[in-house]
C-alpha cells in the first residue's frame, strides 16, 4: 500500500509498505482523509511532539475512513462503517490511567506517532479507538474530530463563563476552532489576532467580533476601541515564545492564559513574575484529548461546529513533504491528505 514513512529529520518517503496485520480486536480502515497537524511538522523537523516517534513510522493521526475488515473479536463495528479514530490509546492499568488522568498514560500507544498511522491507504486500529461518523458528516470533517477533541480539553481548562471576553492568538485551524468553541461557551466578545488577511476573513465569518493584525496594528489600542479592556481569557494557538509573552501582556486581571500552541521542546519564554502577581494571572497548558473525542464528533455531526472553512486543500500523499517542509505553504491554511488521490 502507498504510505508516507518518516525515517528521521527531514526524511519522509512516499513508498510501498506492507499491509497492516489485523488483530482480533482491530479494524482495518481504508483511509479517506488525514489532516496535516502541527505535531507532524514538529516530528518532521526532528522535534518531539506529544509522543516520541521511532523511525521508520507512518505518520498521520487525524484520520477517517471506511472499515474494510474486522478482527475475530470485534462485535460493535462491521465492514462498510464510516469512522474516525482517537489516535491516543491508553493502557488502563498504569497509575495515571487508574487515577483518572489517562492522557498521562505510561504505556500510551499513539497511531501516527508510536505506531503506524493514517498517511497511508490502510491502517489497522484497535476497536476501542473507533467512532462512527454521522450520516451527513464527510470524511474530511470526520478527520477533524481529533483536533477538535484537543481544543475541547483546552477550552474546558479555560473555564470560560458567559459574558466574558476572550482573545485568540493565531488564526490557523486550531485558533479558528477555539474561536467557535469560545463563542459556544458563552463568550460575549471574541477577538482574533492574526497577521494573514484571508485567515482574519475566515475568522470574521466564523463569528469573531474583532479581527486584529498584530503586526500592523496596536493590539491593546484596538481591543480598547472595541470595548475589550478587561480580557478574561487569552488562548495562544501559535506556539511561539513571542506570542505566549504577548498573551500574558494583554491578559486582564484574574485572567486565564492558555498556552495551547506547541513550541519546540527547548524554547523558553521571558516571564515577569511581578506582572503575573499583580494581575493574579493563571497560566495553563493543555495536553492532548482526554475523554473529549465523542463530544468533538457530536459537535461536528450536529453541524454546530464548522471544521471545513479553514481547510485550504485536499491533496495526495505526494504533496505531504512539501507541506511539512515549507512554512509559506502551510500558512495558506489547513491541508488534508487523501491517500486515494
Amino acid at each position: 500500500m502507498k504510505s508516507a514513512v518518516f525515517y528521521g529529520k527531514h526524511d519522509l518517503r512516499v513508498e510501498e509498505h506492507p499491509m497492516p496485520e489485523v488483530g482480533p480486536h482491530d479494524v482495518l480502515i481504508q483511509v479517506e482523509a488525514c489532516g496535516v497537524c502541527g505535531t507532524d511538522v514538529h516530528i518532521y523537523e526532528g522535534d518531539k511532539g506529544a509522543a516520541e516517534v521511532t523511525p521508520p513510522t507512518i505518520l498521520g493521526h487525524e484520520f477517517s475512513g471506511v472499515i474494510r475488515e474486522v478482527g475475530s473479536e470485534v462485535k460493535k463495528y462491521k465492514a462498510g462503517d464510516r469512522v474516525c479514530i482517537d489516535p491516543n490509546c491508553y493502557c488502563g492499568a498504569c497509575d495515571p490511567c487508574r487515577n483518572g488522568v489517562a492522557h498521562f498514560c505510561e504505556n500510551m500507544m499513539g497511531y501516527g506517532t508510536t505506531v503506524n498511522g493514517g498517511f497511508a491507504e490502510y491502517c489497522a486500529v484497535d476497536e476501542r479507538q473507533v467512532y462512527l461518523l454521522g450520516e451527513n458528516t464527510t470524511f474530511e470533517q470526520g478527520a477533524m474530530a481529533e483536533p477538535v477533541a484537543c481544543c475541547l480539553h483546552g477550552i474546558d481548562m479555560c473555564e470560560i463563563q458567559p459574558g466574558q471576553q476572550v482573545v485568540i492568538i493565531g488564526g490557523g485551524m486550531i485558533g479558528l476552532l477555539m474561536l467557535q468553541l469560545a463563542k459556544l461557551a458563552g463568550a460575549a466578545k471574541v477577538a482574533l489576532l492574526e497577521p494573514v488577511e484571508n485567515k482574519r476573513e475566515v475568522g470574521r465569518k466564523l463569528g469573531a467580533d474583532v479581527c486584529i493584525d498584530p503586526v500592523k496594528e496596536d493590539v491593546k489600542e484596538r481591543l480598547a476601541e472595541n470595548g475589550m479592556d478587561w480580557v478574561n481569557v487569552v488562548i495562544e494557538c501559535v506556539g511561539r515564545p513571542s506570542t505566549i509573552e504577548q498573551a500574558i501582556e494583554i491578559a486582564g486581571n484574574k485572567a486565564v492564559v492558555m498556552m495551547f500552541g506547541l513550541t519546540k521542546p527547548d524554547e523558553e519564554i521571558a516571564v515577569k513574575p511581578f506582572q503575573v502577581f499583580q494581575k493574579e494571572l493563571v497560566l495553563k497548558a493543555s495536553y492532548i484529548n482526554p475523554y473529549t473525542q465523542k463530544r468533538a464528533l457530536d459537535l461536528i455531526n450536529s453541524g454546530r461546529l464548522d471544521v471545513s472553512s479553514m481547510v485550504y486543500e485536499v491533496c495526495s500523499l505526494d504533496k505531504l513533504e512539501e507541506i511539512l517542509s515549507r512554512p509559506e505553504v502551510r500558512a495558506k491554511g489547513k491541508y488534508v491528505i487523501s491517500p486515494k488521490m
